[in-house]
């Protein structure tokens, strides 16, 4: 009897043990974040803030809304440049709530600990946390991050065609996660196959996933450009994980999640078992990536329907505004709202003024055509000369580019950039003056032989630095952060004695103080 509770006392104790064990491998799994982001180029908050108390309200409303709302949650907290917004999405195999809740909490906690930048992440294995100053919901900002998690993997020993076989893995799960609405962007599984040195039925597990606020196409397209990131770190390891503000991807050689709702894969092999040829795997890609196009084809073509819509609607309105009130003022301002104010440093000029300035917009003061219209010299009353940009007529361009150069270089003064002396608004036309640049611009000295003869290394050296001087005032110097977006040589006019200034604000950004990233949603410029 003594021996057999002896025997039971040992088995017990060995238990113990292995339940702590258990217990401290859960907890390092919970308490060591994958990565973590807090960026120094974004504002600093000093604790007991506005911004450090709304903050704290925020993340103590994420752990249970996020638990309770199948593991994906977005709000915000606070009013003005106090105002912070929030994010906590949890992975998508967790179906206990209370492990989701717990991770996010303790990722919040970790969060403000590590960061007092206004815009943050950390990751988890089971998690991420995001908040910021910024509205960020339902925008896809690809920032692909490497944690140090994948340098500690083993190099695969059978290279020659695993990269295939992670491909055709990830490739189907993106498809799945991107496509298919009941999974809530998230997507795992495993694949079988026979490895190159004679090992068969070899095992490879991945998962992706990405945030619900997201589109379908923006979900593929982040989850696309993180695989080529995870391709070019990890495709000779055993394991890789990329992690960016809206998807996920990490694939290993052992199962790392749970396996209940796992996709189970077989690499492609022909009948006879012999080995995958390369136009076989192309073949499958190939169309894959066809229906992927073709999907997001359809998906963007109605969404472009839409905002064609809306944005005929917009330029109704806009425009109809900005007649209103432009019949009674003598100078004018816009506001980014699309309103007008009052202003005493632009003019505002009728246009019959202008079309007596500029001969009727006659062709022999023609200076040139741009993209959004035809640029005409014109002389004053005064016998001052200027140049008239003359927008185009009936479009929506016109009007933005309109308050974007009537927002922007009428609070800009610097002797590199183009001064803007007054606008004017009457019916179809939309004009806006400049103050006039008697040597053109700097396209037709650099692509003319004979022209570009004449300067010496003196007159390109103070072109050069007119440049620079005008993008680091606008960049560092300015009241406002400007990122011009359209520089080229026929946007750099050249005055009388060629001192170079930058011209054509109509596809510039406004940045906060700090910010150096911004989501455009659309290509622009040259």
């Amino acid at each position: 009897m003594d021996k057999d509770k002896d025997t039971r006392l040992v088995i017990m104790y060995l238990l113990g043990i292995i339940c702590m064990l258990l217990l401290c491998v859960a907890s390092s799994t919970v308490t060591d974040p994958v990565d973590t982001y807090c960026p120094t180029e974004f504002p600093l908050y000093s604790r007991n803030s506005t911004f450090d108390n709304n903050l704290k309200l925020l993340l103590g409303l994420l752990p249970s809304n996020t638990a309770s709302k199948n593991g994906f949650y977005n709000t915000s907290v606070g009013d003005g440049e106090n105002k912070v917004y929030g994010q906590a999405l949890c992975r998508g195999d967790i179906s206990n709530s209370r492990v989701c809740k717990e991770c996010i909490e303790k990722a919040s906690q970790d969060l403000t600990k590590r960061c007092n930048s206004e815009d943050a992440i950390i990751w988890y294995e089971l998690c991420q946390v995001r908040y910021s100053f910024q509205m960020f919901f339902s925008t896809m900002t690809y920032t692909g991050k490497y944690p140090n998690h994948n340098l500690k993997e083993k190099n695969v020993s059978d290279p020659a065609g695993f990269d295939h076989v992670l491909a055709y893995l990830m490739t189907n799960l993106s498809q799945e996660a991107a496509f298919l609405p009941a999974n809530n962007m998230f997507a795992d599984g495993e694949i079988q196959y026979s490895a190159s040195d004679g090992i068969k039925n070899k095992k490879l597990y991945g998962l992706v996933q990405c945030t619900r606020d997201i589109s379908q196409p923006d979900c593929a397209s982040c989850l696309s450009s993180a695989f080529t990131e995870l391709t070019q770190c990890c495709s000779f390891r055993e394991g890789g994980i990329i992690l960016s503000r809206t998807c996920n991807v990490r694939f290993e050689s052992y199962m790392f999640f749970n396996d209940s709702s796992a996709k189970i894969m077989l690499f492609p092999t022909s009948k006879g078992g012999g080995k995958w040829k390369p136009w076989m795997f192309a073949l499958t890609i190939g169309a894959s990536l066809l229906i992927l196009a073709l999907i997001i084809g359809l998906c963007t073509a109605s969404l472009r329907h839409k905002r064609d819509t809306d944005t005929q609607r917009d330029e109704e309105r806009i425009e109809r505004t900005l007649l209103q009130q432009l019949a009674s003022s003598k100078s004018v301002a816009v506001t980014q709202e699309g309103n007008l104010i009052s202003s005493d440093e632009l003019l505002f000029m009728s246009l019959a003024a202008i079309k007596d300035a500029t001969d009727d917009f006659s062709d022999i003061n023609k200076l040139g055509q741009g993209g959004f219209g035809a640029v005409y010299k014109g002389v004053l009353p005064d016998g001052s000369e200027v140049a008239v940009k003359r927008l185009s007529r009936k479009s929506w361009q016109g009007i933005e580019e309109l308050k974007n150069e009537v927002i922007l270089i009428a609070k800009l003064q610097h002797k590199n950039l183009v001064r803007l002396l007054g606008c004017g608004l009457e019916g179809d036309e939309k004009l806006l003056i400049y103050e006039f640049m008697s040597n053109k611009s700097l396209d037709q000295f650099i692509f003319d032989p004979e022209k570009r003869s004449e300067f010496d290394w003196q007159t390109w050296y103070g072109i050069i630095i007119g440049i620079a001087r005008g993008l680091l005032y606008l960049h560092e110097e300015s009241r406002l952060k400007i990122i011009h977006r359209d520089l080229k040589p026929n946007n750099v006019l050249l005055d009388h004695d060629m001192v170079a200034k930058i011209s054509d604000f109509g596809m510039a950004r406004i940045f906060f103080e700090n910010q150096n990233t911004a989501n455009t949603k659309r290509v622009v410029g040259t």
